[in-house]
């Protein structure tokens, strides 16, 4: 890191470093320092393994008080929550001949085209890019917001929880993806239950792991006798 001339040598004060001693036996061929270099080479491994166990031990004790119970709690609470916004609109659905209706501040429209179009008119509206509330469909509150990282205006779908739907063109075309994102609770609900089961899987994997004594771990070689454990 200067314009001086690096050092090309240096002492060696490795711990491990053989005495002249050891040198000598070794050439004469001592077996007792072939066998000391052997072990010296083994409790090296053994002292790795012991502290990548102890922190991967330690993270997962950290996963297992913390994050695997907020996690889950967290999971459960939004199955509930997807679970009452399905049966809202199961009590709402729409009819594929006619319109149900959609209430745009105030102003009820019984057509379709009608509605679209009184939504885009929304869309133009929007005095800022915060969160709009227009007026109610089929059960569920109906909000217009502007998503500046998706750079996309947005009907957004309130009860429990929220749905974003992107806002095209289209006046007809917006009403069907509003639709769709109210006929759909049934695939929400089973991967929301899927990831439920997937947390609890892995928080009962982290209990084994934890319980799991030092030498047993996969990675532990089986020509190593369990010490340092």
């Amino acid at each position: 890191m200067t314009s001086k001339s690096p050092m090309r040598s240096c002492d060696d004060i490795d711990e491990q470093a053989l005495s002249y001693a050891e040198i000598k036996a070794l050439c004469a061929g001592d077996p007792r320092i072939r066998e000391k270099m052997d072990l010296d080479v083994q409790v090296a491994k053994l002292k790795v393994l012991r502290g990548d166990f102890q922190n991967q031990k330690y993270r997962l004790e950290d996963k297992l008080l913390k994050t695997f119970p907020e996690e889950i709690q967290k999971q459960k609470t939004r199955i509930a929550a997807l679970q009452q916004d399905s049966q809202i609109a199961a009590a709402h659905p729409q009819d594929k001949e006619n319109f149900c209706g959609m209430t745009i501040k105030g102003m009820v429209y019984d057509d379709k085209k009608a509605a679209g179009e009184r939504l885009l008119l929304a869309r133009q509206e929007m005095p800022n890019a915060d969160m709009m509330l227009l007026g109610t469909y089929r059960g569920f509150e109906l909000n217009i917001r502007f998503d500046s990282f998706k750079n996309e205006h947005q009907a957004v779908l309130r009860a429990e929880l929220s749905y974003p739907v992107s806002l095209g063109d289209d006046a007809r075309g917006n009403i069907t993806r509003l639709d769709n994102a109210i006929d759909n609770f049934a695939d929400r609900i089973a991967d929301a239950e899927n990831t439920l089961q997937n947390l609890e899987q892995q928080k009962q994997a982290a209990e084994v792991e934890v319980a799991s004594p030092l030498h047993r771990r996969k990675n532990w070689p089986k020509s190593l006798p369990a010490l340092l454990n």
